[in-house]
C-alpha cells in the first residue's frame, strides 16, 4: 500500500470539480497525496492524461469510467483516504457504490475515511413561481431546519444517504451546497480545453433569452436565491479538506456547509440579461418579458428553477474560517462576459 494520501476525485473535469482539483494539485499536502480522478469521455481521459505528462499538474492519475460503474466507484474508493463527490448530486446508486467502498477501507485500516461530497442548495427550493420574496431564510447551523426538509426536495435523497453513512461512523461526511454559483472558470485545466467553463442556470437563462431575442423573467421575478463565485465555492472546498484532515469541523449530521455571499432577485438577473442583449446582440428590447406557460412547458427542468427562492446563510462555512472575495451582487455583472463566452463560443 502506497503511503501517499490516496484522494479519490469525481468529476474532475467539470465546472465546479475542475476548480477544487486545480487547488488540489498545489495543496500543502499535494505532494504527500496521489489524486486519481475518474473521467467518463475517452477523448477528455486522453487530453487529461496528455495535460499532466506535458505539464506536470501533480501527481494525477486518470481513470476512465461514470458514475454508472458502480463497480469501479466501488472499488477505486476502498482504495481511498479521501473522495470528493463534485460529479452528480442526484444519483443514489452511485453514492451507495462510493460508501460501500469507503466502508471497506474503514474496515482494512481501522480509520475513517473522509467523504467530501457536493449537493446543491436547491434542496431549499419552494415553488413561488416569481411571485413573492421568501422571508425562511436557511442557516446550516441550524440542523433541525435542515433535517424538516422534505425527503422529496432536490438533492434531499442523497444528502440523506450521505449522513446516514456518517452517524454510522465508519466514515466522515461533509456536505458542501453551493448556491448559485456565477462566473466563468478559469485556470490550467480551462485553458486547455479539459474543463467546463460555464455554471448551469446563469447561461441557461442566458441562451434561452438569445433564442427568444429577449430576456425572460417568470411573472414579477420577486423570489431570491443566494449565489457565489466559483472560485469562493472552489476554496471552501479546500477550507473544508483542511478541516477534516486536521479533525476540526463538523461532520455527519451537523456536517453541511452552504458556499453563499449574498443574494440576488430573479427580476434583477433577467434586466442583465437584457441589459447584455442590448449591448451585446443590439436587440431594441431593453427589458425582460413575461415567459409564457407555452415555453416553460417547452423549456423543462432548470426553467423550474426560475423564479424560485432559495436563501440560506453561510454560517458554519465562515465560522470554519471561509472567506468569500466576490459580493453578490457581481452575479449581474457577470451576466455580460459569460453572453459574450457563449457567442464567442458559437454554444447556442
Amino acid at each position: 500500500m502506497s503511503d501517499k494520501k490516496q484522494v479519490f476525485v469525481l468529476g474532475g473535469t467539470g465546472y465546479v470539480g475542475a476548480s477544487v482539483l486545480q487547488k488540489l494539485v498545489k495543496h500543502s499536502q499535494a505532494s504527500q497525496s496521489k489524486f486519481t480522478v475518474l473521467v467518463r469521455s475517452e477523448d477528455k481521459a486522453k487530453k487529461l492524461e496528455a495535460f499532466v505528462e506535458s505539464t506536470g499538474f501533480g501527481n494525477v492519475k486518470v481513470l476512465l469510467g461514470s458514475n454508472a460503474d458502480h463497480d469501479r466507484l466501488e472499488a477505486q474508493s476502498a482504495k481511498s483516504d479521501v473522495v470528493f463527490s463534485m460529479a452528480d448530486s442526484d444519483n443514489v446508486p452511485a453514492i451507495k457504490a462510493v460508501l460501500a467502498g469507503m466502508k471497506k477501507r474503514f474496515e482494512q485500516t481501522g480509520k475513517a475515511p473522509i467523504l467530501i461530497h457536493t449537493s446543491e442548495t436547491g434542496i431549499l427550493m419552494d415553488k413561488a413561481e416569481g411571485h413573492f420574496e421568501s422571508q425562511t431564510v436557511y442557516e446550516d447551523t441550524n440542523i433541525e431546519q435542515i433535517e424538516a426538509l422534505p425527503d422529496t426536495q432536490l438533492h434531499r435523497d442523497v444528502d440523506l444517504v450521505v449522513t446516514a453513512a456518517g452517524k454510522q461512523g465508519y466514515v466522515k461526511t461533509y456536505i458542501v451546497l453551493p448556491t448559485q454559483i456565477f462566473g466563468l472558470g478559469s485556470g490550467p485545466l480551462f485553458d486547455a480545453g479539459i474543463a467546463h467553463r460555464h455554471s448551469i442556470v446563469v447561461p441557461f437563462l442566458i441562451r434561452t433569452s438569445l433564442a427568444r431575442g429577449a430576456a425572460g423573467v417568470v411573472n414579477e421575478g420577486l423570489a431570491k436565491w443566494a449565489c457565489v463565485h466559483i472560485d469562493d465555492t472552489a476554496n471552501l472546498f479546500i477550507v473544508v479538506y483542511d478541516a477534516a484532515l486536521s479533525g476540526e469541523g463538523a461532520h455527519g449530521r451537523e456536517g453541511y456547509y452552504y458556499a453563499e455571499n449574498g443574494e440576488y432577485k430573479w427580476y434583477d438577473l433577467s434586466k442583465a440579461v437584457a441589459d447584455a442583449l442590448v449591448a451585446l446582440v443590439k436587440t431594441d428590447k431593453a427589458g425582460p418579458t413575461l415567459f409564457t406557460k407555452e415555453e416553460g412547458e417547452k423549456l423543462g427542468f432548470f426553467f423550474s428553477v426560475l423564479g424560485t427562492n432559495a436563501r440560506c446563510s453561510a454560517k458554519r462555512s465562515r465560522a470554519l474560517g471561509w472567506k468569500a472575495a466576490h459580493a453578490g451582487d457581481e452575479i449581474l455583472k457577470s451576466v455580460k462576459p459569460e453572453m459574450e463566452a457563449i457567442l464567442q463560443a458559437g454554444n447556442l
